[in-house]
């Protein structure tokens, strides 16, 4: 068995699997970059939606609903 060829061999998947393990490290910060953006955007429509919960349970009821014989919450 030739051990240069051998080698050389070795060296060629070396080569390769270095490759891939650099290409995976590189799509891992990517994806770990966007899901830091997804989860920021997540936090935002949560702050969002308590926003607008919190001031839509302040607003006046609408006239339909007065006509309806809605009456609003007690509260301050």
């Amino acid at each position: 068995m030739n051990i240069q060829l051998l080698l050389d061999t070795l060296g060629i998947q070396e080569d390769a699997a270095r490759a891939l393990a650099d290409d995976l490290r590189t799509q891992i910060n990517e994806l770990q970059e966007r899901l830091r953006e997804a989860e920021t955007h997540l936090e935002h429509l949560a702050i969002t939606r308590r926003t607008v919960t919190t001031l839509s349970e302040r607003l006046p009821p609408h006239p339909r609903h007065l006509q309806q014989g809605y009456r609003p919450p007690p509260g301050p």
